[in-house]
């Protein structure tokens, strides 16, 4: 429930002389006075708002406690809301401090769980098609998703810092009383939370408008409280009837004229302009005796979380210079040491969970999303244990959020999940681009659209379609359908036609260029082993047909072709990330067998990441070929292209059979901006290969080397790369990729 008052202020009555003699010392000295020995002001401790830069209240507060001034409440608004919820809990500094230390920022900005932890579909899905690009189709029409981050493992973090994984801790329920501002953005009205969710009341006051998810809290869909009162001077001067404030102002000031030079620029001036009008009336009401810091966090800006030590070590100086002000109200070592423990809430043991109820849903089947619950009745509640589950859940694709709540009932602990579904969902639009060129020879590129719709049926039924157009251009559609509620068993039909370009090289010439026409229909049935990984057997038939368009007749035969057979694929991935991984592996088998020609294809694929010091070492092997048979032109495997011995076009060199190997040494040399995510990095590689009953480049005899140096980092529509690459006889190539696979 919002409310806009709270529980009555500490402290007794005075008496009319008191309040008389007080008033002539605080007009004569310019500070309130105790009028009697043990006696003290009452303080209202204010946290302003600022991003990253609010991490500069942690090092005022450090100074604060040295001196020994207490507090009798706080108000936070953004950032200010984190610091004052976990000081409200009875966190020190020390210990806000050692919780952070461990935390990536970067990683916490990014929804998605970690890749090995994602639904096998979805991951799949999210590597072709852009997460960030969705939109939803709706009885409303077509939506776009609510912000850039939707906050998923922020949230978990606040439920981390404030122990909600012992039981959800209420406002109500602090001994410090808190006040935390957030923005109704439906109406612009300031709104005071004094009661419900502490977790969720900080994770809404911190809801940047278009990066973060609004939060619901009842009827309010809340943002960031910095658009109307970021320094809450009033609230905490009425939440504890204070008779001093210490107000604490972090916020980001005004750019120069010159500074607002494009789109993003002038929204972010527009919000800090609002800002900075409400902390100006805010600060007009400061009276005599009260404590202003404003530390000078010049050059960190609001989204600058790994520089969140500067921040602090910046408040430690500012309160530092204004520690005459604050000794004022200091009190006896016994005194703070009472008040200390007095605020602190009591530690609470570790849980067990009684039992595990999912919130209801409107289209996901709950089964699908208890399957994924790691924690079990009659178990001690494990906090990695349980924000691992809440990351698997989110990561099934269909979810706004996934939160949980540990609710005492009846002497039960009873684990409430609650998975909010996309409001923009279960239907909705997905895309994808690729742009590659091997500069001053070729170039090409492929946009891609499809329509998802989820959750047809109780068993999670999904239907995918869509349309290519580009060098491969395509139309398909396929339907995927579980056969029972834990979705571990599946079949899949699908069709597809498409046309794209196949190019000819001999002597590292391109002498002729094709036109295939293709059109395929399979029929699969698989298992999935959890988030590991796929195992799929089906049945093929594609017909080709392959006509010259420019240059010689090459080693491609014209004329339609025919696969007909059976198929068998293992698909397994543990990697950390989508693309650019860190650490984790990959393994990749598949077989085909053609009754048409008599032939068995197979592919083998195997890669690892592996982190040090700053670096990743990625290694990958591959082999594959003729198992039975020889692999006719149209269906041979081709090494070529970035990755794939950098240095030759893409599929240069093609045959019956190949062997291929490579290391990547990759440098971490900085960090998309917070939303975006991922790492900028520069990379060196060497690769061998070699292709046996070659149709193209015969002349390419053993084994082959090629090396390669690249820039690469991840961008609003997929991994960048730039790279130059050399290979064996000469060939050479600068090469450009943009886009999703």
């Amino acid at each position: 429930m919002i409310r806009t008052h709270g529980r009555r202020p500490r402290g007794g009555l005075r008496g009319p002389l008191l309040a008389l003699a007080l008033a002539l010392l605080a007009a004569v000295t310019g500070a309130p006075q105790a009028a009697e020995p043990g006696a003290r002001p009452r303080i209202g401790l204010v946290l302003g708002g600022g991003g990253a830069r609010g991490a500069a209240h942690i090092g005022i507060l450090e100074v604060m406690e040295r001196l020994r001034v207490p507090v009798d409440c706080v108000a936070g608004t953004s950032m200010g809301s984190l610091v004052a919820g976990v000081y409200a809990v009875g966190l020190t500094p020390a210990e806000m401090l050692e919780k952070l230390a461990p935390v990536d920022w970067n990683a916490l900005f990014a929804d998605n769980p970690d890749s090995a932890d994602m639904n096998y579909r979805t991951r799949r899905l999210a590597q072709r098609f852009y997460p960030k690009l969705e939109l939803g189709v709706t009885d409303k029409g077509v939506e776009p998703l609510t912000g850039v981050v939707a906050g998923q493992k922020i949230k978990l973090f606040f439920n981390m810092m404030v122990g909600d994984d012992a039981g959800q801790l209420t406002i109500e329920s602090l001994r410090l009383p808190v006040s935390i501002i957030a923005t109704d953005i439906g109406t612009g009205e300031r709104v005071v939370l004094r009661e419900g969710s502490l977790s969720a009341a900080m994770r809404a006051s911190m809801s940047v408008p278009g990066l973060l998810d609004p939060v619901k809290i009842d009827s309010h869909y809340l943002v960031d409280g910095g658009l109307v009162d970021n320094v809450p001077i009033g609230e905490a001067r009425s939440r504890c009837n204070a008779d001093v404030v210490i107000a604490i102002d972090v916020g980001t000031p005004l750019m120069k004229p010159q500074e607002v030079t494009n789109i993003l620029a002038v929204a972010g001036q527009m919000v800090n302009i609002l800002t900075n009008q409400n902390v100006v009336a805010s600060l007009a009401t400061l009276r005599p005796g009260d404590v202003f810091i404003q530390p000078d966090l010049s050059g960190i800006t609001a989204g600058d979380f790994p520089r969140y030590l500067e921040a602090v070590e910046r408040g430690r100086k500012a309160a530092e210079a204004a520690s005459d002000q604050l000794a004022r109200y200091a009190v006896s070592p016994e005194q703070y040491a009472a008040w200390r423990a007095d605020v602190r809430m009591p530690e609470r043991p570790v849980p067990r969970v009684d039992e595990i109820q999912i919130a209801e849903t409107k289209h996901v089947n709950p089964e699908a999303i208890e399957r994924l619950v790691e924690v079990k009745p009659g178990e001690p509640v494990d906090t990695q244990t349980l924000n691992k589950s809440m990351q698997s859940i989110y990561g099934e694709g269909y979810y706004q959020g996934v939160d949980y709540a540990l609710i005492n009932s009846r002497e039960r602990n009873i684990l409430r999940i609650t998975p909010v579904e996309k409001s923009w969902g279960p239907d909705y639009l997905l895309f994808g681009m690729n742009l590659s060129s091997n500069v001053g020879s070729w170039s090409a590129y492929n946009l891609r659209a499809a329509y998802r719709r989820t959750w047809l049926n109780s068993y999670g039924g999904e239907w995918l379609s869509g349309v290519q157009v580009g060098e491969d251009s395509r139309i398909f559609t396929q339907f995927y359908q579980p056969l029972d509620p834990g979705q571990r068993f599946f079949v899949q039909p699908s069709v597809f036609a498409g046309r794209s370009l196949r190019d000819v090289y001999q002597d590292n010439n391109r002498i002729s260029e094709y036109t295939v026409d293709q059109y395929s229909a399979t029929l699969a049935a698989g298992i999935n082993f959890g988030t590991v990984g796929q195992a799929r057997l089906g049945y093929e038939y594609t017909r080709a047909q392959a006509e010259l368009t420019t240059g010689v007749p090459g080693s491609l035969p014209q004329g339609r072709n025919t696969v007909r057979g059976w198929t068998a694929v293992l698909d397994l991935e543990q990697f950390d990330r989508l693309f650019f991984p860190t650490r984790g592996w990959a393994v990749l088998g598949d077989v085909l067998y053609d009754q048409a020609d008599d032939y068995t294809r197979g592919n083998f694929n195997a890669s690892l990441a592996y982190p040090f010091s700053g670096f990743v070492l990625n290694g990958r092997v591959r082999a594959a070929g003729s198992l039975t048979g020889t692999l006719p032109p149209y269906n041979a495997v081709s090494l070529g292209g970035p990755f794939n011995m950098a240095g030759y076009a893409k599929d240069q060199i093609s045959g019956d059979a190949l062997a291929y190997g490579s290391m990547r040494l990759e440098r971490i040399v900085g960090k998309m901006p917070l939303g975006l995510t991922g790492d900028l990095r520069i990379g060196a590689s060497g690769e061998a290969g070699k292709v046996n009953g070659r149709y193209t480049e015969t002349n390419l005899d053993g084994w082959l080397n090629s090396y390669s140096v690249y820039l690469a980092g991840e961008t609003p529509v997929g991994p960048l790369y730039l790279g130059y690459g050399r290979a064996t006889g000469g060939a050479s190539a600068v090469y450009l990729f943009l886009g999703t696979p």
